[in-house]
């Protein structure tokens, strides 16, 4: 099941989700619903995000966007829990690129008992609101749903109707807020001060001061406090309203697009990623424009390799297990090309066996990466190959 958000909303997918009893991973792809304006003017241009939901027997297990590769969001939520110090700590161990890197984390604290299985649990529903809450403010993008195995293990399950439910409610109320409130990653300024202070407690006052100073925006102020962002909307909107207090939008540099080479850093050798995980597909692209790396990822290896010889890549990160097509033949294939006799490819797989090294090697692989790896791990074979 695939297509566009012209053709078919959020909601209808999930229904059909639902209705089928699917077990799989929903990939969407999209923008934000409107352009905005920084205080000073200044255009912020939209760029692509993309949302992942892990469905088992029609109900969400588990969501996850193209922010929790840097754990952000999921610090936000051990705040509470006074477990950011414990998240830390196991990244520093070992920094993963799992196709699930941020559920994995949590359920290791669960079996360090950092947290509770309850406190697991909420952490993982609210996260599944705050991702519906995003997609069903959505106005275009792309989806495709593909069959896989359940997430494991399998922490918490959310019944869709009911959360379709509320998710409507909430996008319902929050458009009330237009347009002194338009998104939750907003932060706000004190406008007014002396009105404020002589309106609010002096408690609340500090509290609202000190995140203003600190640019604290609407949707890190409900992980942190444990409710929803409307609640929060909802209080501020009356001094919004008035004039007392501004929203505003972060200005930030925009990754640039992962089939463009960004001419500053131009040098850098142009990656070709070739995985059937869309999930791990999608956290090696996200990592590779963090790093400013040009890339193009493919989940299809036929495609793949009708494009390849178009894209000229300097470096090939090839996947072993594929369907139509492993890593080994690709590999192969390509070897006995003259435009990729030189050029590196690294394997990479889940198996850590000598024979597959040794495979590899046979075929014309360059190098060899165990899943799951480390941030650092691909960097460095990237430096390292990127310099042939």
């Amino acid at each position: 099941m695939q297509g566009t958000l012209n053709e078919i909303d959020i909601r209808s997918i999930l229904q059909l989700i639902e209705l089928g009893q699917r077990t799989g991973e929903l990939f969407i792809e999209g923008y934000g619903p409107t352009a905005v304006r920084a205080r000073n003017g200044e255009q912020i241009p939209l760029t692509p995000q993309f949302w992942f939901i892990f469905c088992i027997n029609g109900q969400i297990a588990y969501t996850t966007d193209h922010t929790s590769q840097d754990f952000l969001r999921l610090r936000d939520y051990l705040r509470p829990h006074g477990a950011q110090s414990a998240l830390d700590h196991l990244i520093g161990a070992q920094t993963v690129t799992s196709s699930t890197p941020e559920y994995t984390y949590i359920w290791r604290l669960l079996e360090k008992n950092i947290l509770t299985p309850a406190e697991g649990r909420k952490i993982i529903q609210s996260m599944i609101e705050e991702t519906l809450f995003d997609l069903f403010n959505l106005h275009q993008g792309e989806f495709i749903f593909e069959i896989a195995p359940p997430l494991a293990p399998q922490l918490n399950t959310s019944s869709i109707t009911p959360l379709i439910a509320k998710t409507v409610r909430q996008v319902q109320q929050w458009k009330q807020f237009y347009p002194h409130i338009q998104d939750p990653d907003q932060y706000f300024l004190l406008v007014n001060e002396s009105e404020l202070q002589a309106s609010l407690p002096e408690r609340p006052y500090q509290s609202l001061a000190s995140w203003a100073s600190r640019k604290v925006c609407l949707r890190q102020l409900s992980r942190y406090l444990q409710r929803d962002v409307v609640t929060f909307g909802k209080g501020l909107y009356p001094y919004a309203e008035r004039g007392w207090l501004q929203f505003e939008h972060l200005i930030s540099k925009q990754p640039e697009s992962s089939l463009s080479i960004p001419p500053e850093r131009a040098t850098l050798p142009y990656v070709v990623c070739i995985d059937d995980d869309l999930v791990m597909g999608k956290n090696i692209q996200f990592l590779l424009e963090q790093h400013k790396y040009p890339a193009s990822i493919f989940s299809n290896p036929l495609e793949a390799l009708s494009q390849v010889f178009q894209l000229q890549p300097d470096i090939i990160l090839c996947d072993i297990v594929m369907p139509q097509l492993d890593g080994y033949e690709l590999c192969a294939m390509l070897r006995h090309s003259t435009a990729f006799r030189q050029t590196p490819i690294i394997m990479l797989t889940g198996k850590e066996s000598f024979i597959d090294r040794v495979r590899a090697r046979i075929v014309g692989a360059t190098d060899y990466l165990t899943k799951p790896f480390g941030v650092g791990e691909l960097l460095l074979l990237l430096e390292k190959y990127g310099k042939h």
